[in-house]
């Protein structure tokens, strides 16, 4: 009886352990998961939702709207910024409000469509405020790729690892009217920034260490098409 006891106890435990190990398995997995955003279950013609629009410094109020494109990755929809406003320090910003990251990994497949400014597409991460995140960005017309912080504001870049303190970012080819994909793996002060799925440098900084927002970033008359943004949480 003692052994039947102690049989129907240990099932019953396992039973009871099962259980919780199904009850909390799903949440585990939701948050190690990567989650992507394709954009075509949003209204075209306006900000999906889930999103909302946000820019650093002045000019006119950015326009993120849903667009189709049948070149697109995974289209039939982008998401584009298309506001065309020159000034040059105007930093447009599409920022998810799903959730907030400390550590992670975000990518997106962009497209330079148009600008004379600048021909900019960018992620952001570790997003605090319109004044306050990390962004890194890859430039068509300056055919470049730089991971900055924006302080207070003020936009900095952060050299990368192993060359001088005073580097800005690096050169690369970024096409025009193509689509390429940017993406940063970023833990503590540490990031590592990729381009068409080539390593191309790390940075470390320290400005903001906790968690925050993502999104997508332009600059100036930027317009920029966005597919496939992915993030995961590590």
């Amino acid at each position: 009886m003692l052994l039947q006891r102690g049989g129907r106890r240990g099932v019953q435990g396992r039973s009871a352990l099962s259980v919780l190990i199904l009850t909390l398995s799903p949440l585990w997995i939701a948050s190690a998961a990567s989650r992507r955003i394709g954009f075509d279950s949003g209204p075209v013609g306006a900000i999906p939702p889930g999103w909302r629009s946000a820019v650093t410094h002045g000019g006119a109020p950015p326009r993120w709207e849903v667009l189709h494109d049948s070149g697109a990755p995974s289209a039939p929809n982008v998401l584009a910024q298309v506001s065309q406003d020159r000034t040059a320090g105007r930093f447009p910003l599409a920022i998810y409000d799903g959730g907030t990251i400390r550590d992670g990994e975000l990518s997106v497949k962009f497209k330079p469509v148009s600008g004379q400014i600048d021909q900019a597409a960018g992620l952001v991460w570790r997003y605090q405020d319109p004044e306050n995140y990390y962004i890194v960005r890859a430039n068509a017309l300056e055919n470049n790729v730089v991971l900055y912080k924006v302080e207070h504001g003020e936009r900095t870049s952060i050299a990368p690892k192993d060359l001088p303190s005073r580097s800005y970012g690096i050169r690369h080819v970024v096409p025009k009217q193509t689509w390429s994909e940017l993406k940063v793996s970023f833990s503590g002060p540490s990031a590592i920034v990729y381009l068409n799925g080539e390593r191309l440098f790390e940075t470390e900084d320290k400005t903001f260490l906790k968690s925050g927002r993502v999104g997508l970033w332009t600059k100036a008359d930027s317009v920029t098409y966005f597919d496939d943004f992915t993030f995961q949480e590590k």
